[in-house]
């Protein structure tokens, strides 16, 4: 496991999905975590839970939109933990249509909370680090800023500008020892691809589609956000020092595989 005690995490979006599965595992490793989130219930809970496993967690309401809110926290954690040493960018929102069917509004909210987000939260944390003397920033993107499926528009978009952002801030910042890298997964289950899954399925419909959409990965299934967690730890420790500015795909071989299939032995033979 990797070891980050000593450390100072904050994770934007960690109430749940891959934020929380993030926040449990930088707590598993010795990390003292902030919860910024916008869902005061469930970001509650999951700071109780993190304490009760032993860890130092503060939840703070925060809207990723709001630079303000964001300074608030990163301040925060310098007060009570004594500087920053790990930021995750784990917020974001699924919404669909293709260009036509996109109006400003709906791409002004997927960039502002997918995009704008994390470069609000990033610029609030880097000075931080800096008087640290460095840290990691690991930022949740997608496949889908690598390939794209039909109507996410605005998603694909968002996600493929936090990857330019991120090879910007890792270019800008490797001289001050702040490393900053990506993950792109692919079909992970969380509660808004469970949301995805009823929006497109039905309630009737859902388990079937989230089985169907686990097994367009060549591993056979969806991902877990501990799966995720697993390589923002890495990301987020010491064994990555050399690690930065990079795009990491985390998704079962999705990417990899052709999307014509060959017969298996034997379909089709008479």
């Amino acid at each position: 496991m990797e070891d980050l005690s000593g450390k100072t995490a904050i994770v934007i979006g960690g109430a749940a999905g891959i934020g929380l599965g993030a926040a449990r595992r930088l707590a598993a490793g010795g990390a003292s975590v902030l919860i910024g989130d916008l869902q005061r219930e469930a970001g509650e809970a999951a700071a109780a839970e993190l304490r009760a496993a032993g860890c130092k967690t503060e939840y703070r309401e925060t809207d990723v939109r709001s630079a303000s809110q964001l300074e608030a926290l990163a301040e925060a954690a310098e007060r009570t933990c004594g500087g920053i040493d790990i930021l995750v960018n784990s917020a974001g929102i699924q919404r669909y249509g293709d260009v036509t069917e996109t109006d400003e509004a709906l791409w002004d909210e997927v960039m502002a909370v997918n995009a704008k987000g994390v470069f609000l939260a990033s610029r609030a944390v880097i000075p931080a680090m800096r008087r640290r003397g460095g840290g990691s920033i690991v930022n949740v993107s997608s496949v889908q800023a690598l390939a794209s499926q039909t109507r996410v528009a605005a998603y694909s978009a968002s996600k493929g500008a936090i990857n330019a952002l991120t090879r910007a801030m890792a270019v800008d910042h490797a001289a001050e020892g702040i490393r900053v890298n990506a993950v792109c997964p692919a079909s992970i289950d969380t509660p808004m691809l469970r949301e995805a899954a009823e929006l497109h399925g039905g309630e009737a419909g859902r388990e079937a589609l989230l089985a169907a959409w686990g097994a367009m990965h060549p591993i056979g299934r969806l991902g877990t956000p501990e799966d995720i967690a697993e390589l923002i730890a890495f990301l987020a420790g010491d064994r990555s020092g050399f690690v930065t500015g990079a795009e990491l795909r985390i998704d079962g071989g999705m990417l990899a595989a052709l999307g014509v299939r060959l017969p298996e032995k034997g379909e089709g033979q008479r």
